[in-house]
């Protein structure tokens, strides 16, 4: 699946006028861009610590990757009304049920062949920073499609009130994880939580280089 380019033209411009207000009228830094690959599929795997999240992170992955797409899975509530439908859509989100949704599992599968989509392990945001263990879920798409996953470090964004001026965030993109060894084990559910640990393991990694404190895990 791959976005038309007047969609990726607009997504590119929508997130230039996010980024002014998060890096010129505050101060929201990006650290390790380089370690997301410039062509083809990765999964940006980040802590999840604010409903403004979903609004800075495809900032800081398109800044250095322009006119490309950074697709979501988003709740289907969000897509209830037209407008934002039609707004969250056009951004590349696209809508997952609750409990287990086939569909959006295939969508997921499928864009990770060649495309970069972003994902919270966790499954909910906590708003206290710290870190709380990822679904097993997301370890089974990494084991099925095999993406480079690049573990993300979300801080400070949870502290920010809108609108708001001069505040501090960052978002540190770690190397990809190797999972190598997992990837020959049995495909079954122990390995599938295995291979979601070592992701927030490295996003711990990247937290506590920060100084944050993410709770030990």
């Amino acid at each position: 699946m791959k976005a038309p380019f007047l969609q990726r033209c607009w997504v590119t411009f929508s997130v230039y006028v996010v980024g002014t207000y998060a890096s010129l009228l505050n101060r929201f830094v990006i650290k390790g861009s380089d370690n997301i690959p410039r062509c083809g599929a990765a999964l940006i795997a980040s802590n999840h610590i604010s409903a403004y999240d979903t609004i800075f992170l495809p900032w800081a992955v398109i800044k250095h990757n322009p006119l490309q797409m950074l697709w979501a899975p988003a709740k289907e509530e969000l897509f209830e009304k037209t407008f934002l439908r039609l707004i969250y859509t056009s951004w590349g989100a696209f809508p997952v049920k609750r409990k287990r949704d086939i569909r959006a599992g295939q969508v997921l599968n499928d864009l990770l062949l060649e495309q970069k989509v972003m994902l919270f392990p966790e499954g909910t945001r906590h708003k206290d920073g710290k870190l709380g263990p990822g679904n097993r879920g997301v370890g089974k798409i990494i084991y099925d499609t095999r993406p480079p996953v690049i573990p993300t470090a979300l801080i400070g964004l949870n502290h920010w009130k809108f609108p708001g001026f001069g505040q501090d965030a960052a978002v540190v993109f770690g190397p990809a994880v190797d999972f190598s060894d997992l990837f020959q084990l049995e495909d079954c559910k122990e390995t599938h939580l295995l291979i979601v640990e070592r992701v927030m393991a490295a996003i711990a990694a990247l937290l506590i280089g920060e100084g944050v404190d993410c709770g030990g895990k």
